[in-house]
């Protein structure tokens, strides 16, 4: 059975038109040099490591997998596909030969696979399942049958989808954004989990500071259960005086731990804050409930929750701590 595979035509398609004139599609990687003796992946790998030695293994493996592919999994016969945003069309055609090492065509994409190329299809014309797949931004990478049917489809026939399936770009488009969001609460997730435990000291005295408190952090040393305190007036002397506990580390924490803070305090106005990125026992959350000082305990999911809630009023320091960037999504 042939493959299907999108090869893009550079960043923002700067490269379609020479891959429409020349009847080309073409990838990069120019410092590698010719491919014609790299025919297994292993091989490959060697090289661009020996040409990048700082890319960390993941970066390798990626860029030595693409380059396999198109040195030698893509076939005589394959459909490929490429994109013009800029005009929002794609091109679909057939590929026609073997690799070959081409410097003329294009100095940073010099490894070239000849293509039939057979029409453009504006990307309108598609269902939203096809839109989504298409629109993945790796370099290389294999098409579903049912999208190259899609643009077949939408190549003969000159019509958007039918309205069964248009109907359904309402839902697919709603999958793909709690599927973006999930990605993006992990990833954050992963980002304050690698952080130092003074370094998530200040992540959480910040966070507390954005939501109208100052805060004093304790030095390093026996801190007698007061990692922070929080107030708003930031000597501790004005109602309400939250009394923070940091604790970040793998394992989760237990009641004999949250008896010893609750014990520690020695105030009536004093409000409790646990934060412990490795969670909490069942026995932890009964002896919380049960605390005669209110008492909030804050996992990772809750404290990075609150960190995307209240990021902008965060100051530039602790922005700094786990920098994101706001994603529009249309709706």
């Amino acid at each position: 059975m042939k493959r299907a595979w999108m090869v893009r035509a550079e960043r923002n398609g700067r490269l379609y038109d020479a891959f429409k004139e020349n009847s080309v599609v073409a990838i990069g990687w120019p410092q590698l040099g010719p491919l014609d003796n790299l025919t297994n992946r292993e091989r490959i790998a060697e090289l661009v490591k020996q040409v990048w030695p700082e890319w960390k293994p993941q970066a390798i493996a990626m860029s030595a997998g693409q380059v396999h592919r198109f040195r030698n999994e893509i076939s005589v016969g394959d459909p490929v596909v490429t994109y013009d945003p800029s005009r929002r069309v794609y091109l679909i055609g057939e590929v026609v030969g073997d690799y070959r090492h081409d410097q003329k065509f294009d100095a940073e994409d010099p490894n070239l696979r000849p293509v039939k190329w057979q029409g453009e299809i504006s990307r309108d014309l598609l269902s939203a399942s096809s839109k989504n797949t298409l629109g993945a931004i790796s370099t290389l990478f294999l098409l579903p049958p049912e999208v190259i049917e899609d643009l077949r489809r939408a190549l003969t026939s000159h019509e958007p989808p039918a309205e069964s399936v248009i109907d359904q770009a309402p839902e697919i488009e709603e999958d793909i954004l709690r599927n973006i969001q999930a990605k993006a609460l992990e990833f954050t997730k992963d980002r304050v989990s690698a952080l130092e435990w003074d370094e998530m000291q200040a992540l959480v005295a910040g966070l507390l500071r954005a939501m109208g408190y100052k805060t004093q952090i304790s030095p390093a040393g026996p801190d007698r259960g007061k990692d922070i305190v929080a107030s708003p007036d930031g000597f501790g002397f004005q109602a309400p005086r939250i009394v923070v506990e940091v604790k970040h580390r793998l394992g989760a924490i237990g009641a004999p731990e949250i008896r010893s803070f609750i014990g520690g305090h020695r105030h009536a106005q004093d409000r409790g804050l646990y934060v412990s990125t490795g969670g909490f026992t069942r026995e932890a959350y009964y002896e919380a409930e049960r605390s005669n000082v209110p008492l909030a305990l804050m996992t990772i999911d809750s404290l990075v929750e609150t960190l995307i809630d209240h990021y902008e009023k965060l100051d530039l320091e602790t922005q700094q701590l786990v920098p994101l960037k706001r994603v529009y999504w249309p709706t």
